[in-house]
């Protein structure tokens, strides 16, 4: 009978396990695949102390019971070693038929993801609670609740992705963002008649934000998504039979520029009727004869553009926006919302046309929703004055 191999503490080791000549243990074992993989430890079991100046970590038997338990379960012992990095970086590859503006926003987090020490984590060491500490780490850096909300779900899909590819057992990104931190998101709101009207006038009469009056007027009375109005050309309209088509959007991303991309949702192609006000503010536009004759992806003469000639994009008009907010609350009785941005005209338009009863699919055509729950939950802005006036319409109407 042949010899067991014992340790320097005369300790007997088990198959595929052996000690070197520094004292550090090696386990061998076969992968899935039958090919040859090694682990080392400092310590053969959890009670032995590690050498003095070496790392703290697992003994090799607990090193070994991991092991086995991923063989007997189907987990790809190397997979699971591979770095979040590149596990997004593998997920994005195969889910590779996307939008462009979705390609730039993946290229975004690619490069957060990097700058964080998650980044360079085995996939199979992360756990929930550093996933949570991500989170806490990207609130701390200044990121809004619903990027880190939106940035937290397609980290989640890429572990799911790993889960489903026998790389690891658990998602460790399934969680809800609520928990970890608290949604401060501004509460969006649509401006009441009252707010809209001191908006209208403050814009109109002022020496500054006058020049913008007429694409603010377009968004409230169209509800257009301010990349639709961005993108719009002189081609998209037809002021015979009074139709302003959606087919496109505009979008700039820093890294990349200037693009077109497809509306938001297959729904968002659509026909919108130009009514009088609408008719009169792009018949002053257009008599301005300033428009933008940079091509971008085959589209030019866009008809709202910077003073540097090029097309006025999202961002241009955050920061109009904000300005013209803070001016008109300095010197008006009435005060706007917290949050008054372009999606605000939008979400004020959907919101009257709600209140003034709308069939329901008429205007979820119009806003390009994709979904009728997204245009009924407009209806539930309905204040007392307009809940009223509804009830008193009924009951006129069935006397």
């Amino acid at each position: 009978m042949s010899e067991k191999r014992r340790d320097n503490k005369n300790r007997i080791l088990q198959t595929g396990e052996s000690q070197r000549k520094d004292g550090r243990y090696v386990y061998k074992y076969a992968d899935n695949s039958g090919n040859p993989k090694f682990v080392y430890a400092w310590k053969l079991v959890p009670t032995d102390k590690t050498p003095a100046g070496k790392r703290e970590d697992l003994s090799l038997r607990e090193k070994e019971k991991e092991i086995q338990k991923d063989l007997d379960d189907g987990i790809d012992t190397i997979s699971k070693k591979m770095t979040v990095c590149e596990l997004y970086a593998k997920y994005i590859r195969q889910n590779g038929n996307v939008k462009a503006n979705t390609k730039h926003g993946r290229n975004h987090l690619m490069k957060i993801i990097k700058s964080d020490k998650l980044g360079a984590c085995s996939i199979g060491n992360v756990k929930k609670s550093a996933a949570k500490e991500w989170v806490l780490r990207m609130k701390e850096i200044g990121f809004a609740f619903n990027t880190i909300k939106n940035y937290k779900a397609t980290l989640s899909a890429a572990f799911q992705f790993a889960v489903q590819d026998d790389c690891i057992r658990k998602n460790p990104f399934e969680f809800n963002v609520e928990k970890v931190i608290k949604d401060d998101t501004p509460k969006k709101e649509a401006l009441t008649p009252e707010q809209e009207q001191s908006f209208i006038t403050f814009v109109k009469n002022d020496d500054v934000y006058h020049k913008y009056y007429d694409e603010i007027i377009i968004l409230l009375e169209t509800g257009l998504r301010i990349s639709e109005l961005c993108g719009l050309t002189e081609a998209d309209l037809n002021m015979n039979d009074r139709i302003l088509t959606i087919d496109h959007q505009l979008l700039y991303v820093k890294e990349a520029g200037y693009f077109i991309a497809d509306p938001k949702t297959k729904s968002g192609r659509r026909d919108i009727y130009i009514n009088d006000i609408v008719y009169e503010a792009f018949t002053r536009v257009l008599q301005r004869n300033v428009k933008c004759n940079v091509e971008i992806d085959g589209y030019t003469s866009f008809l709202f553009c910077t003073r540097n000639g090029k097309p006025r994009v999202a961002v241009n008009y955050d920061t109009l926006f904000r300005n013209i907010k803070e001016k008109h609350n300095k010197c008006c009785e009435i005060e706007l919302p917290r949050a008054t941005t372009p999606h605000t005209m939008r979400h004020t338009f959907c919101t009257n046309m709600a209140n003034a009863g709308m069939n329901p699919k008429a205007l979820q055509y119009i806003m390009g929703h994709s979904n009728i729950t997204m245009t009924l939950n407009y209806y539930a802005h309905a204040t007392f004055a307009s809940a009223k006036q509804e009830m008193m319409r009924i009951e006129a109407e069935t006397a």
